[in-house]
């Protein structure tokens, strides 16, 4: 094909509109068979800025009744609408919120729900997109000409050239989702303004021998490598003046120099930053122009309810035995004693109790009933209130008002535990009548003690396995039965409500085989609840439950 043809093609796919129906912002219906920068030329591809994506995305998905925040949970009420409308408006945006309030987790989701796929060409970091090179420019890398630059604007890099250069119209290209557009920088003191914004490379000055101010000598930084993307900057406060001073222009202009470079560089992304509000408070933290062009600040905040930590807590926590099974009286435990241990006035409110101390505790309550029955028995990981001391290993809080000493969080911690287990376990006693009480005084004084024990079985195993013992106590067990009963209808409410988070929720699916662990677990939180109720039925001993 000759120059001027060249030329004249490239024109008009510029200049007229796009040949094809789109499906999201900038993405045409059959992208996934288009695969080459001729092919994109053809069909006159127009790229849709980051803010046209995300805003695009946002509203479509509104509109069809999507959530465009999937597995965030709690935020509907507040930070979600802020969020949307931070989209709507084209801002940049701050999050503010202690430890394990979801901060990343949302910026992550916008990446990767809101961000379109974009053409770049194959091979190149920073996700050069061929049509949004400047016409003439294009055109001279397709006819090898030289390019005649009007401006220091960084468009493409050495490399994205270089493939044009060699493969014409037939230049293989990529479309890239939003999930690898994100790149994350967790601010520390060793971050330097050259992680950011990019260097010059000694290496490919000796290795290729260009000029020290040549574009081909340059690396990028974090910023164009998150190009046509979000750069997530976790912990903004941390990162001296300096090297924030560096985020200004970007912020102000959507550009940026590195050092003498004699080039302007356009990252056209956007960033979403995170702090803590101690930091986020404390004057001079953030230098004062950064904060001011951050245009949407956005507090967050831990789950609000038992139940919203219940449902992060599923989605979350990672369990290796696929029989296993969590009931749901567990599961309430867990979250009751993180959500006290947030309001608890010894606790330091400032460092704050993060999720992952409920997500992780989880974790090894589940490793927990492994370790203790399923490793040595053909039985399934069902954990029961016995076992649940075992989460001591995650428990991430700090004390003010006391002596912030290991033992005396463990103090806590163990109060905190008893008390929600009384709360949760009184639940399932409720209805307990006069004359089971009376049955049930007379069966443990004739029997003196229900034994409990992490490595006793729930059946099958001897006469001291919890359903022989409860043979012996048929007032028990029919308080027992009788609990199975609104465990399996508690259970399955909580399930079908964690459905529209599209929470993955196996581990506490009920089943038709649930076996005498299940009976086991249901037995102690029983025995629980007869040890709260007043007058109380049962004392708890070392070895298991006594009569009062």
């Amino acid at each position: 094909m000759s120059n001027e043809k060249v030329a004249e093609l490239v024109q008009r796919s510029y200049d007229s509109p796009p040949k094809y129906t789109e499906i999201e912002p900038g993405v045409p219906e059959d992208y996934r068979q288009i695969n080459t920068l001729g092919q994109l030329l053809e069909i006159n591809y127009k790229h849709a800025s980051i803010e046209e994506q995300m805003r695009g995305n946002l509203i479509v998905k509104r509109r069809r009744a999507e959530n465009p925040y999937k597995g965030i949970v709690g935020f509907e009420e507040d930070v979600i609408p802020s969020t949307d409308r931070a989209i709507l408006a084209g801002h940049d945006i701050i999050y503010i919120g202690e430890i394990g309030q979801a901060k990343t987790r949302l910026a992550e989701t916008i990446a990767k729900n809101m961000l379109s796929p974009i053409p770049a060409v194959r091979g190149t970091l920073t996700h050069d997109i061929p049509t949004t090179i400047p016409r003439e420019e294009l055109t001279a890398m397709l006819t090898d000409q030289e390019i005649i630059r009007t401006s220091p604007e960084f468009h493409v890099s050495k490399e994205c050239e270089d493939i044009i250069r060699d493969s014409k119209f037939d230049t293989k290209i990529d479309w890239v989702d939003g999930a690898q557009r994100y790149k994350y920088v967790l601010a520390t003191p060793d971050i330097s303004v050259k992680d950011l914004v990019g260097q010059i490379d000694a290496i490919k000055i000796a290795k290729k021998g260009v000029e020290i101010y040549s574009i081909e000598s340059y690396s990028p930084g974090q910023l164009l490598l998150a190009r046509h993307g979000i750069l997530c900057i976790d912990e903004l406060p941390v990162l001296d003046p300096r090297k924030q001073v560096a985020l200004l222009s970007v912020l102000q202009e959507g550009k940026f120099t590195t050092g003498a470079y004699p080039v302007i560089f356009k990252p056209m992304a956007k960033i979403i930053a995170t702090a803590n509000p101690i930091d986020y408070t404390h004057s001079g933290k953030i230098i004062e122009p950064l904060f001011d062009r951050l245009k949407s600040h956005i507090n967050t905040h831990y789950p609000t309810t038992v139940e919203q930590e219940m449902t992060i807590m599923v989605q979350e926590a990672n369990v290796y035995d696929g029989k296993a099974f969590l009931p749901i009286f567990m599961l309430k435990t867990l979250a009751r004693t993180v959500h006290m241990a947030r309001q608890h006035p010894d606790v330091n409110k400032d460092k704050g109790v993060s999720v992952r101390m409920s997500i992780h505790s989880l974790e090894l309550l589940m490793g927990e009933a492994m370790r203790t029955r399923t490793l040595y028995h053909d039985v399934p990981a069902i954990p029961r209130p016995c076992d649940i001391y075992s989460i001591h290993q995650a428990a991430k809080f700090e004390l003010s008002e006391v002596e912030d000493t290991r033992q005396n969080r463990n103090n806590l911690l163990n109060a905190l535990i008893e008390e929600s287990l009384k709360q949760t376990a009184l639940e399932y006693v409720a209805g307990i009548s006069q004359d089971q009480l009376l049955k049930l005084k007379e069966e443990f004084t004739r029997n003196k003690m229900f034994e409990v024990a992490q490595n006793l079985l729930g059946s099958k195993q001897d006469s001291v396995d919890y359903e022989n013992q409860l043979n012996k106590f048929p007032t028990l067990k029919q308080l027992v039965n009788q609990a199975k009963e609104f465990v399996k209808k508690d259970q399955q409410i909580f399930v079908d409500n964690v459905k529209k988070y599209n929470v993955n929720s196996d581990i506490i699916l009920l089943s038709d085989n649930l076996n005498g662990e299940f009976t086991a677990s249901v037995t102690e939180i029983v025995l629980e609840g007869l040890r709260w109720l007043k007058p109380a039925i049962v004392d708890k001993k070392e070895k298991g439950y006594v009569s009062t």
